[in-house]
């Protein structure tokens, strides 16, 4: 399976920086030559084939951080010099031990010298070595003379020895930021290793200088800015240039909810993922293939292929207002809104043009669609925003529904038997959509995100669902007996009859609970020393707010405002917007309480018809309340609308990542303006405790605020300076973090000093084990997500203030976040 570069989890493939080509995902243990080229070099790690063909130097590297091993489970085939024919066999290695030991298989087959490139196309998709067109590369018209090896006959300036810091020598990865380094200065710059020199412009010839960990390398250059390039690279080869990309075990911190948790990811039969929608399953295997196969490529007549294509995009349109419709009819309206934004996607007269250029040049209708939307995949794909990358998956959902009605399908779902959990390389929001519950146990993907389209539809169908899976798990035989995790991101390959057996009876157990806690959710979260606890609800629509009551939910802690800014090409009106408001406050009743917090855009959501400039760190760039104070005429609409909904019942409005006291007032001075103008009455207006300076400064804040909400999936991604949408961190994110709890105490007693009240509504808020310890530290509400209200109230009365105190106390006290869990689990059960 082809994969674009930018997808590899490593900067030296993804930006790069060691060549230009593309990366595949193999299903086969032996690296074939992709086309007739002499083998320059075998990396002594034998993980990696360099050859030479129409002087173009291609390395073949396999797998991420493979160099580790030092060979361990790889065998060459091949020695420097020999020539190969395209198909010959150039390494073999052991699938299963590279796989369990390095960070990836993905297997990167690049063009070093990018210079002698004009362009490169890739193909896409599944590829049979040796038999498909991995890519067509376009040399320059006219190749300059080759200058490499005879440097200019100017004076040299030259390094000290300098002893190579890198654990694994200058393999791939350094030598690959070595040469971008010295491709910034005109001089000449040579790498010297005991006589042999290397041109360190080139991937290739610093790979060949085999220069191992603890060699003595001096740099060498020639040319006006020699003596700047000699400092930069003996400064980088000083380094550890493999420092933060050594792969380390990284347990996943266990599932609060779930006693009964499948066994580490190193055991073996057990493949690690990314938790996406919570719960556990035991149910068979089932592969769900894609199909984007065209059986013609060329057409005869342009005219009937156009006529052909507007005819599968009618029809397409005419399937997904179908199941928006069904989506709302279930009470599901924010899900259906995905439809609505995939219906105007098939409306793109980019993609429609693309298409009928194809058509025009002679490609059947089918092709030249395929072209088009899978050229606009890959570049939403390869941009930086995450948001925006993940929205690729639904251009391709849009794509392949038109492409299936052109070759002849009628876009119905396909036949899944029952007791399956389904695992794809991907599945699109249209597939989730389609599934049917009463056959599908769980959702397993090897691609997406807990942030995808088609995790959000698996957790409001609960469908426990895992992403970012392991490859392997594509291997698996339709029909095996497997156990998915959807809390933990585990799928166990290979259960035995005990653990299945102890699986279905906590299964049994966790319905009896949930039977009971929803039987008794109305009753008040009172602990059995009598403090009460608010247990409120986290909603993202309308629909949320009909289901809190049914729960027992005592209001509305976070309504995510951006429902009504996403998926659409321009911002909702004032009057959009009160409607709307109007509508959630009036379903929770008068009684409940309604905390609105405004949009909360940038970072990793983005709005289309919103322009913000491009930023190296989105996270902590022009997000929350930073990018709506600079968007004065958008905010302002928003601040209208909630105080004029806010006669509808016990509205509060809150503001998203305030770090400063400057951010607030501003804000807060907004709010008043409008509200004398509008003449309403006042509202609570608070903010979210998402960043380490708003918790330490919140005495000062609390002398202005009305209430503080902890976003603790924010302020643990600050605190540990770690990205929570990384796959590779999101074991190590855990808001029970000692650092995390200090500033959640912070808060608490900044609050309470001037009498405000202090929500959480972060995901700590559901996680039963973390529950006591905010408790505990005199969190005032908790604001879950809506099926986990019964769960948190009944938790609540299970415990004592006075023993919540002592817990926590403990807790601050901790190493890290698993040994809070273990003082949880020690105190509470």
């Amino acid at each position: 399976m082809i994969v674009p570069l930018d997808r590899v989890p490593d900067e030296a493939f993804a930006q790069r920086l060691a060549g230009d080509g593309i990366a595949i995902d193999p299903l086969s243990d032996r690296v074939l030559a992709p086309c007739d080229a002499r083998v320059l070099q075998v990396h002594r790690a034998n993980h990696a084939v360099t050859l030479a063909a129409r002087g173009l130097e291609i390395i073949i590297h396999v797998g991420l951080d493979t160099v580790m091993l030092k060979g361990e489970g790889f065998t060459p085939l091949v020695k420097a010099g020999d020539e190969v024919r395209t198909g010959d066999p150039l390494l073999a290695f052991d699938a299963d031990l590279v796989a369990r030991r390095a960070r990836s298989l993905l297997t990167e087959i690049v063009v070093a010298n990018v210079e002698r490139v004009a362009a490169i196309e890739p193909a896409a998709g599944p590829v049979t070595a040796a038999r498909d067109v991995l890519m067509r590369i376009r040399l320059v018209d006219a190749p300059a003379a080759e200058t490499a090896s005879a440097p200019p006959r100017e004076e040299s300036i030259a390094s000290a020895p300098i002893i190579v810091k890198c654990s694994a020598g200058l393999h791939a990865r350094p030598a690959a930021t070595l040469a971008a380094a010295a491709r910034r200065f005109t001089a000449d710059v040579r790498l010297v290793k005991n006589g042999h020199e290397a041109n360190a412009r080139s991937v290739v010839s610093t790979m060949a200088l085999e220069v191992a960990a603890g060699d003595a390398v001096t740099v060498v250059a020639r040319g006006d800015d020699a003596s700047d390039a000699v400092a930069t690279l003996a400064e980088l080869l000083a380094t550890d240039l493999d420092a933060g990309y050594a792969p380390a075990p990284q347990p996943s911190p266990p599932s609060a909810a779930r006693p009964e948790t499948l066994a580490r990811p190193t055991t073996e039969g057990v493949l690690q993922g990314v938790p996406a929608s919570p719960g556990i399953a035991i149910g068979n295997a089932f592969q769900l293939r894609d199909d984007d196969l065209v059986p013609e490529e060329r057409a005869a007549d342009p005219n009937r292929e156009r006529r052909a294509l507007d005819a599968a995009i009618a029809a397409a349109c005419r399937q997904l207002d179908a199941l928006r419709e069904r989506l709302e009819r279930e009470g599901r309206a924010g899900e259906g809104a995905i439809f609505a934004a995939h219906r105007e996607l098939l409306e793109d007269p980019a993609l429609v043009d693309a298409a009928d250029a194809g058509i025009r040049a002679g490609a059947s209708a089918a092709h030249a669609w395929r072209q088009a939307y899978c050229a606009q995949v890959d570049r939403l794909r390869s941009l930086d925003n995450p948001l925006l990358a993940a929205r690729g998956a639904d251009l391709r959902d849009v794509g392949r529904r038109v492409l299936h009605l052109l070759v002849g399908g009628d876009g119905a779902p396909r036949e899944v038997p029952p007791d399956s959990i389904v695992i794809a390389e991907e599945l699109a929001p249209s597939d989730i959509a389609s599934l049917d519950r009463a056959r599908v146990v769980g959702v397993c993907t090897t691609m997406g995100s807990a942030t995808s389209h088609a995790a959000i539809l698996a957790r409001g169908l609960g469908i426990p669902a895992v992403a970012g899976m392991d490859p392997r798990a594509l291997a698996l035989p339709t029909g095996t007996r497997v156990v998915l995790d959807g809390d933990a991101g585990l799928l166990d390959t290979a259960p035995d009859a005990a653990r299945m057996a102890r699986i279905a009876e906590r299964q049994a157990a966790d319905a009896r609970r949930r039977a009971s806690e929803l039987a008794a959710a109305a009753s008040p979260a009172i602990t059995r020393d009598g403090h009460r606890v608010e247990v409120v609800a986290n909603i993202g629509d309308v629909d949320g707010a009909h289901r809190v009551p049914e729960v027992g939910g005592e209001g509305v802690g976070l309504l995510r405002s951006e429902f009504l800014f996403l998926h659409r090409h321009a911002a909702p009106d004032e009057d959009e917007q009160t409607r709307s408001y109007e509508a959630v406050a009036r379903a929770l009743g008068p009684e409940r309480i309604l905390v609105i917090r405004t949009l909360d855009v940038g970072g990793d959501k983005a709005l289309p018809y919103l322009a913000v400039a491009d930023e190296a760190n989105p996270f902590l760039g022009e997000r929350g309340v930073r990018l709506t104070l600079n968007h004065p005429a958008l905010f302002r609409a928003q601040i209208r609308a909630i105080l004029r909904a806010s006669v509808s019942g016990r509205v509060a409005m809150m503001f998203p990542m305030i770090a400063t006291l400057a951010e607030w007032r501003a804000a807060r001075e907004m709010v008043e303006r409008e509200r004398a103008e509008l003449g309403v009455p006042a509202v609570p207006v608070g903010i979210m405790v998402e960043t380490a300076a708003a918790a330490l400064m919140a005495e000062r804040f609390a002398r202005e605020a009305d209430f503080f909400s902890i976003g603790t999936n924010d302020l643990t991604q600050y605190t540990l300076a770690m990205d929570r949408s990384n796959p590779r961190l999101a074991p190590q994110l855990d808001a029970l973090h000692p650092a995390v709890l200090r500033l959640i105490e912070r808060t608490v007693d900044g609050a309470h000093a001037h009498g405000r009240w202090v929500g959480v509504c972060g995901a700590a808020a559901g996680d039963i084990a973390a529950v006591p310890v905010l408790v505990g530290l005199g969190v005032d509400e908790l604001s879950a997500d809506v099926p986990l209200v019964p769960a948190v109230k009944a938790r609540v009365r299970t415990l004592s203030l006075e023993a919540c105190r002592a817990t926590a106390r403990e807790a601050l006290d901790a190493s890290d976040g698993a040994a809070v869990r273990e003082i949880v689990r020690r105190r509470h059960g």
